[in-house]
């Protein structure tokens, strides 16, 4: 039972802070092209510190994606894409 309220709590916290992002916009740049080949090499290899920074730089996205589909509910995803749902 512990483990489960523990599990509850450690979710609430990370929806809290991506809720906190979407609305600060107080997101981390992008990383470069190169930033980005050099982590997601580093990522492939187990490291952590790159699956996290990987990870923050990339919430920008997850952010337009969330915001976009609240405010046009019609909007769904497939296969990656948007598409207007009918």
């Amino acid at each position: 039972m512990l483990g489960l309220f523990s599990a509850m709590a450690f979710f609430i916290k990370e929806i809290m802070l991506l809720v906190s992002y979407v609305k600060n916009n107080a997101f981390p740049q992008p990383l470069s092209e190169i930033e980005e080949t050099k982590h997601l090499l580093l990522f492939a290899e187990g490291n952590q510190v790159s699956r996290n920074l990987l990870i923050e730089h990339n919430l920008r996205l997850v952010a337009h994606i969330v915001k976009r589909m609240c405010t046009q509910p019609d909007v769904k995803m497939s296969r990656g894409l948007f598409v207007r749902g009918g």
